[in-house]
């Protein structure tokens, strides 16, 4: 039975290499045998700009990528919160495909919505004047004409400083609000939905407007990995280890 693979919240960086190994692992054993690959954002734990897609880590990346591709994996990435500024060089590295953010397709006969999931976290509100903010194709422009050094040294301020914003919400700030989930899936008729971003894994039943909606929720990758596996019978959950 033909099956796709839908992944979110690697956040792959050098300092993280357990997680490098899994995702590894599950490109060259697991993610062969699917249709497609979708990765919902934050495959990486920043990314600077395409000019930095000869560093020897992100190297490794886009060829383990690339590799799948060829063996006849169709490869969709979309931008998260951490690889914003992934542009088409990364994805023709990877043989992959750049998909908007939300997006809807038809999954084996189900529409199902694909989003990283952060806009849905409208109860974060300086979040989301940042993200409005770094969504702007004037401030990436301005932000990509600086130096890669120099871009580096920005983004690892920011991590850090999210970090430290971290301590000071709930974690009730830091999820969806079900409001912003219900005016999506209303305004896309009612599909499945899927996303990543808030790490959460689990699967939701929404009922909007006398509809009844799934939304599944994928994990990140510190310890194990996690993928959605859907089918024309519907979804399930995989775990991935080494």
């Amino acid at each position: 039975m033909a099956y796709s693979l839908i992944i979110s919240d690697l956040h792959l960086c050098a300092e993280q290499p357990h997680s490098m190994q899994v995702f590894l692992h599950f490109i060259q054993k697991i993610a062969p045998g699917a249709e497609t690959l979708y990765i919902l954002g934050d495959l990486f734990e920043y990314w600077a700009g395409d000019d930095d897609i000869d560093d020897p880590f992100n190297r490794q990346i886009t060829h383990a990528l690339h590799a799948l591709s060829v063996s006849g994996t169709t490869i969709s990435m979309m931008h998260g919160n951490r690889d914003l500024l992934m542009g088409q060089k990364l994805a023709q590295a990877s043989g992959a495909t750049l998909l908007t953010d939300p997006t809807l397709l038809d999954l084996y006969g189900t529409p199902t919505l694909f989003t990283h999931g952060d806009l849905l976290c409208t109860d974060d509100i300086a979040y989301q004047d940042f993200r409005k903010q770094v969504h702007e194709p004037i401030w990436q422009q301005n932000f990509l004409d600086q130096p890669l050094a120099q871009r580096k040294a920005a983004i690892a301020q920011l991590r850090a400083r999210s970090e430290n914003a971290k301590k000071n919400k709930t974690e009730d700030i830091m999820d969806v609000n079900l409001d912003a989930v219900a005016s999506l899936l209303r305004q896309y008729h009612y599909p499945r939905m899927i996303h990543g971003h808030t790490h959460r894994l689990k699967r939701h039943l929404h009922t909007v407007d006398d509809h009844n909606c799934e939304r599944w929720v994928l994990g990140d990758w510190h310890e194990t990995g996690n993928a959605l596996r859907c089918d024309v019978a519907g979804c399930s959950w995989e775990k991935i280890t080494l």
